[in-house]
């Protein structure tokens, strides 16, 4: 039987779950990796090849090459992994966010200073279609 998962309701968001940990396991296990010089040296010099020494799906190894961290995450990574890839790539973590959000950098530091994004329409899904009937 399936757990209920409320979360599931909550528009951009990915609840790093136990179904989530499993999914990504080896992708985050990966991205630990880059932790040690030597495997950040490795990663550098021939990206595929070192993805290939991981068990991980076609589809995680192709986000990771995109750099697409919102797939990353949709394919069970974990945030707080994804950035050794940044690092690696020595790249902020504001600059890897601000690209997750579709925005530049400075628009969205502008934006997190500003308090954030507005929670209107952003609390539930199920909201998002009320919305569109009352319009």
């Amino acid at each position: 039987m399936a757990l209920d998962k409320p979360y599931l309701d909550v528009p951009g968001t990915t609840v790093f779950d136990a179904e989530q940990s499993r999914k990504g396991y080896w992708l985050n296990q990966f991205c630990m990796s880059l932790m040690q010089a030597g495997n950040r040296e490795r990663f550098r010099a021939d990206e595929r090849a070192y993805l290939d020494e991981w068990a991980m799906s076609a589809a995680q190894k192709r986000a990771v090459l995109a750099r697409d961290l919102n797939a990353c995450i949709a394919l069970g990574g974990n945030i707080y992994f994804l950035v050794k890839i940044g690092a690696t790539d020595g790249v902020s973590v504001q600059n890897m966010v601000s690209t997750m959000s579709g925005m530049n950098e400075e628009d969205y530091r502008l934006m997190m200073l500003g308090g954030g994004r507005s929670i209107e329409g952003n609390r539930y899904l199920h909201e998002q279609g009320a919305q569109e009937k009352s319009l």
